[in-house]
């Protein structure tokens, strides 16, 4: 990618570093004097390869887990005038997501929150031996009798959101409110959301900086290949 430019390693540079301090394309375009269209084709560049190095991540999440689901789309679908409901049952996109406390979070885009679809990806994505966090939505029962032998609830229809200051979901919750904010600056994502949703797995809690000097490992390592 970066050998085939036929911008300058100046712009190229800059680039890169917009977009790691989330400089819209339009912002870039103008700080840079260089056609939107441009931006918006690296940024795209961009992130597809950090797609790619999110999903090359095999390791298992171990530890203690919070795993939890959120919904993401239009707050109207066009043509639609019924009553929409929120949450579970919702027409919007479901999202599940997993966060190892004290290391990074993992999503997927599902076709829905039943039992087996959750189970499916938990087990796929999350070490036996890991202490499991979760609401009390019943797509989480039967945890146990699958080999996570630690599965512990809150019970958010009882107002119930911490307990013994371990007993909690806030990690997670947390990813969800950071991703909802910064796809909100592209007054919601149309096109490529899963594109998208990888780059928040992979900005939450980081710096310019660190995003910056990840961000060129990973290009000169896809450069390599």
């Amino acid at each position: 990618m970066l050998k085939n430019s036929k911008l300058s390693s100046y712009h190229v540079r800059k680039i890169i570093l917009y977009f790691c301090a989330d400089v819209t394309a339009t912002q870039a375009a103008i700080l840079l004097g260089r056609n939107r269209n441009t931006i918006n084709h690296w940024y795209g560049l961009l992130r597809r390869v950090i797609y790619d190095h999110q999903e090359a991540l095999k390791e298992s999440l171990v530890g203690k887990v919070e795993v939890d689901e959120s919904f993401f789309g239009a707050t109207r679908p066009r043509g639609f005038h019924g009553k929409l409901k929120r949450g579970r049952g919702t027409l919007k996109q479901p999202v599940f997501g997993v966060f190892e406390r004290d290391g990074r979070v993992y999503t997927e885009i599902i076709p829905d929150c039943k039992k087996a679809t959750l189970q499916a990806v938990i087990k796929g994505k999350v070490a036996l031996d890991s202490v499991i966090y979760s609401d009390g939505w019943r797509g989480y029962n039967g945890l146990v009798d699958v080999g996570y032998s630690k599965h512990f609830r809150v019970y958010h229809g009882a107002n119930e959101f911490a307990r013994d200051g371990h007993n909690h979901i806030n990690g997670i919750e947390s990813f969800w409110s950071f991703t909802k904010r910064r796809l909100a600056k592209f007054n919601g994502v149309k096109v490529n959301f899963e594109l998208h949703l990888k780059e928040c797995e992979w900005r939450w809690k980081k710096d310019a900086a660190t995003l910056s000097k990840e961000l060129w490992k990973i290009l000169r390592k896809d450069s390599a290949c």
